[in-house]
């Protein structure tokens, strides 16, 4: 028997930059995720509900205005995920909620790797004024000491800034140019999985607050989360918007990733 799978939602996007709208995301992704236009199969043949335990826990009540209260309540209910022997799979809202979540599940594993799926690096040391701003988290989470290593694919918007930043806590950025899924290695556990769903092309996941053209497929992202073969102690899937959204493509896109990395972390479970 494999594990039990807690999707758990996080409707916040205080912290977030020129557009806020990703507090609304949960609900549009749960909509996708179990209605009656798709099937819960993934690639491999796996079936939540029948294969795969997927457990949802609904939203957590965040106040959506104060940072350091929703931490606590993000820490604690990823805290209580744990310890009940689950994993965690988290539907932001926007990129700031990863801070606290990785934060609780160092405090259990201790650091992580991190594979991060995102047109942008997020490694700002204060931006706009806030440390805690969707455009920090991984360098909140490197200056805390829970991540081992970072591997971040699809970034396209790297500055000078975020490029020392990268260097300076030794992020691995695989370059956009050229780019073919085989380059990401396989990485070691415990391994937490982030995605940003504005890493994939506009053209597949249009409902984003910060489109960037030149963006990974749907495919590619798959075929990289496939080949991981380490445990996977916990991911989130954050920053739809669906106010951008055409026609809930990018909600469809969320929920096929939720239905792919549960199946991921089953079939991982027994791995180191």
């Amino acid at each position: 028997m494999g594990p039990i799978i807690h999707l758990i939602g996080l409707p916040t996007d205080q912290n977030s930059s020129f557009e806020r709208g990703a507090a609304l995301a949960p609900p549009a992704i749960r909509a996708a995720l179990w209605s009656d236009r798709g099937n819960l199969f993934a690639q491999s043949g796996l079936e939540i509900g029948t294969d795969v335990i997927l457990k949802d826990l609904g939203d957590l009540p965040l106040s959506d205005v104060d940072c350091a209260a929703d931490d606590a309540l993000i820490l604690q209910a990823v805290t209580k995920s744990v310890e009940a022997d689950a994993i965690p799979l988290l539907l932001g809202g926007d990129h700031a909620v990863t801070y606290p979540i990785v934060a609780a599940l160092a405090a259990r594993h201790g650091p992580l790797n991190i594979l991060h799926f995102d047109a942008h690096p997020d490694l700002y040391a204060d931006f706009e004024g806030n440390p805690r701003s969707h455009a920090s988290p991984f360098a909140r989470i490197m200056e805390g000491g829970h991540a081992k290593h970072i591997v971040q694919v699809g970034v396209r918007t790297l500055n000078t800034h975020c490029r020392e930043q990268a260097d300076r806590f030794n992020v691995e950025i695989l370059p956009i140019g050229n780019f073919e899924a085989a380059m990401v290695p396989i990485l070691d556990g415990p391994l937490y999985i982030s995605v940003d769903l504005d890493g994939i092309d506009p053209s597949e996941a249009p409902g984003v607050a910060h489109p960037e053209p030149g963006g990974l497929t749907v495919r590619e992202v798959l075929s990289i989360i496939a080949k991981q073969r380490a445990r996977i102690v916990g991911a989130d899937i954050v920053e739809l918007n669906p106010a951008r959204d055409v026609n809930d493509i990018t909600a469809i896109v969320a929920a096929k990733l939720v239905r792919e990395i549960a199946v991921q972390m089953h079939q991982n479970y027994d791995h180191i």
